[in-house]
């Protein structure tokens, strides 16, 4: 049985989402920011039901936060490349902020 987290299937996303996870929460709200906007710009939108479902018990790390909710939402419904370039743009915007 596959146990593991929709980002956990594909490793550029498990890193990027663990480098976030890990960053302080200014930063993992600046990249919420990021995330949403290089998905729009990718022309992902998201399921209109998405931010009513966020009445449920949120048990996700990244629920606590609802702009990281929402970015997660946009990761989510992104396909499968386009969930892995915007991976690869996470982590050298976390790079660069990291650094600053």
């Amino acid at each position: 049985m596959d146990n593991k987290r929709w980002y956990d299937k594909e490793p550029t996303l498990s890193l990027a989402v663990s480098l976030i996870k890990n960053s302080k929460t200014e930063t993992q709200l600046q990249c919420a920011e990021f995330i949403k906007n290089k998905a729009q710009d990718y022309g992902v939108v998201l399921n209109g039901n998405l931010l009513g479902a966020f009445n449920y018990v949120l048990n996700r790390w990244y629920d606590s936060s609802e702009p990281l909710a929402e970015a997660f939402g946009y990761l989510k419904e992104a396909d499968e490349d386009t969930r892995k370039q915007i991976s690869l743009e996470i982590i050298a915007f976390l790079e660069k902020v990291e650094t600053v």
